[in-house]
C-alpha cells in the first residue's frame, strides 16, 4: 500500500469514488438565468438534478423582498471575507452564539472517556476521530449564529463532569477560544473563521488550532478540519457540505486519522459519507472507518492493503442522538441544553451568551425586539472600539492569554491563545463560597463590557 501523503490525503480505495462524485456534484449546479438581475448566481439542488433549478430557487426561508434587498446589499461583496463586514437580518439567525456552538462538540463527550480508558491505542484514535465526526451533526442546522461580542463568554457544567468555558478574545478578526477539561480529557481550541462570499454560496475554512490530550493515556491529538461550503444562501434552501479530508494526528506517537467527507453528487449522491483510516506511524491502516456524519460511525480492524480482516466485523461506534420532532431551528435535545440554564454554574458570569437580549429575543420568536437589541448591542461594541482607541487601552482577555505561538494552517496562520487556569480559580472560589446567594438567572444583565457610562453608543 502507499504511504499517505499530507498533500494528497485521500482514504485509501474510497478516493476513486470520491472523484466520480465529484464530477457528477459539478453537473448538479445550475445558474440563474431566469431571475432578471440574478444572472450567474449559482443554485446547487442537493436532492435533484438541474432541470428543477428554477422551482429551486424560489424556495428558502427569505421573503422576495428580503431576498431582493439583501442581495442588492451583498452582490458588492463577492469574492471577499465577509465574516464581520456586514450586518446581517435576523431571520437567518439561531437562538445561539458562536461560542455555544463550541460547547455542542461535548455533547458527546463520552467518546473521549472511553478513548482515555482505551489499552489499544489505534483504537483510542477510532473513539476520538468519531467523536470529532460528530459535530457535523449540527451541520443541517443552516441557521447562522449570533457573532459574539468582544468579550462574551459561555460556561457550561453539568455535563460528563465536564468544565467548559469559551471567550471572545478578538473582534477584527473575529476569534474565539476555548477550554473543556474533565477527568479523562482536556480541550483547548483557537478559532478563527475565514470566508469568502461566492453569490448565493460562501465557503467557510476553519482556520483554527485544536489540541486534545487524554489524561490517562498521556498523548496530545491535533486535529485539521476539512473546509465546508453554505449553499443556496439567497436563493433556493440553504444546504452545507464539507467535503475533503479530516486529518486527526497523535503528537505524541505519531499515529494519525485520515477521513474523507464525500462531496455531495447528482441527485444526493455520496451525500454525507465519510471514509478512511486509522493509521500508525509508518502510515500502515489499522482500522478502517465508514459512516454517515449525520447519522453514525463504524470501524473494522483491516489488513496493510486497507481491506477488511478476515472474520472481523464492522462496528458502530457513534449513532447521533433521536432529535426532537418538528422543531423550528432542528435543535438536538442536548442544544436545547446548551441554550437553558440547566448546564449554567452557580453565580453564571454576566458576560455569557445565555443572556444576549437578541438571542433571547429570537428564543421567544420575537424578531423586531431580536433585530433592535442585536442592532443596540453591535452599537455598543463599536462605542467601545471608539474608547478603547481614544484611552490607548489594549483589549486583554480575561480567561486566555495571547502567546507568541504563531500556528500554520491550510488557510493561513494563527495566533494562538493559551487557557490561563483563572476560570478554574474562579469556579472553584464560587462553589466552595457559602455566602454567595443565588441569583435568578433571568434577573441578570448581559454584561460583556469594559467601560460604563458611555456618553454616545450611536454608530
Amino acid at each position: 500500500m502507499a504511504p499517505i501523503n499530507d498533500q494528497e490525503q485521500g482514504a485509501g480505495f474510497f478516493t476513486s469514488f470520491a472523484s466520480t462524485l465529484s464530477s457528477f456534484g459539478n453537473a448538479m449546479s445550475k445558474s440563474v438565468n431566469g431571475l432578471l438581475g440574478y444572472q450567474g448566481l449559482e443554485i446547487i439542488n442537493p436532492d435533484g438534478g438541474t432541470e428543477d433549478t428554477e422551482v429551486e430557487a424560489q424556495k428558502g426561508r427569505w421573503k422576495p423582498e428580503d431576498r431582493d434587498s439583501y442581495w442588492r446589499m451583498m452582490q458588492n461583496y463577492i469574492g471577499s471575507d465577509v465574516t464581520s463586514m456586514v450586518t446581517l437580518p435576523v431571520l437567518i439567525f439561531e437562538p445561539m452564539t458562536m461560542l455555544q456552538k463550541m460547547a455542542e462538540l461535548m455533547e458527546y463527550s463520552y467518546l473521549l472517556d472511553l478513548a482515555d480508558e482505551c489499552e489499544d491505542p489505534h483504537m483510542r484514535l477510532v473513539y476520538a476521530a468519531a467523536w470529532f465526526v460528530s459535530l457535523y451533526f449540527a451541520l443541517q442546522r443552516t441557521w447562522k449564529p449570533f457573532n459574539p461580542i468582544l468579550g462574551e463568554t459561555y460556561e457550561m457544567v453539568n455535563h460528563g463532569g465536564i468544565t467548559f468555558i469559551a471567550e471572545q478574545v478578538s473582534h477584527h478578526p473575529p476569534m474565539s477560544a476555548a477550554h473543556a477539561e474533565n477527568e479523562h480529557f482536556v480541550y483547548d481550541i483557537t478559532s478563527k473563521l475565514k470566508t469568502k462570499f461566492l453569490g448565493n454560496s460562501i465557503d467557510i475554512y476553519p482556520v483554527g488550532r485544536t489540541r486534545l490530550t487524554l489524561k490517562r493515556a498521556g498523548v496530545v491529538l491535533d486535529l485539521v478540519p476539512p473546509p465546508s461550503k453554505a449553499n443556496n444562501i439567497i436563493f433556493g434552501r440553504t444546504w452545507v457540505d464539507s467535503p475533503g479530508d479530516m486529518i486527526l494526528t497523535n503528537l505524541t506517537t505519531g499515529d494519525k486519522v485520515v477521513l474523507y467527507f464525500q462531496p455531495c453528487g447528482w441527485f444526493g449522491a455520496g451525500r454525507y459519507e465519510v471514509d478512511g483510516y486509522i493509521y500508525n506511524a509508518t502510515e500502515e491502516p489499522k482500522y478502517l472507518m465508514t459512516g454517515k456524519w449525520n447519522e453514525f460511525m463504524s470501524y473494522q480492524p483491516c489488513d496493510a492493503e486497507g481491506e477488511p480482516e478476515p472474520g472481523s466485523e464492522l462496528k458502530e461506534v457513534w449513532r447521533a442522538a433521536d432529535a426532537p420532532k418538528n422543531d423550528k431551528f432542528q435543535y438536538t435535545h442536548f442544544a436545547h441544553k446548551i441554550n437553558s440554564f440547566d448546564t449554567a454554574p452557580k453565580k453564571l458570569l454576566p458576560s455569557d451568551s445565555r443572556l444576549r437580549p437578541d438571542r433571547l429575543a429570537l428564543e421567544h420568536a420575537d424578531l423586531s425586539k431580536a433585530g433592535l437589541e442585536k442592532t443596540r448591542l453591535e452599537e455598543r461594541q463599536r462605542a467601545e472600539k471608539r474608547m478603547r482607541e481614544a484611552k490607548g487601552d489594549e483589549f486583554k482577555a480575561k480567561w486566555f492569554d495571547l502567546t507568541n505561538e504563531i500556528a500554520s494552517t491550510p488557510w493561513g496562520e494563527l495566533e494562538v491563545y493559551r487557557y490561563n487556569g483563572e476560570y478554574g480559580h474562579h469556579r472553584e472560589a464560587v462553589d466552595n463560597s457559602d455566602s454567595i446567594r443565588e441569583t435568578e438567572t433571568n434577573s441578570i444583565e448581559f454584561n460583556p463590557w469594559k467601560y460604563h457610562n458611555l456618553p454616545n453608543a450611536q454608530t
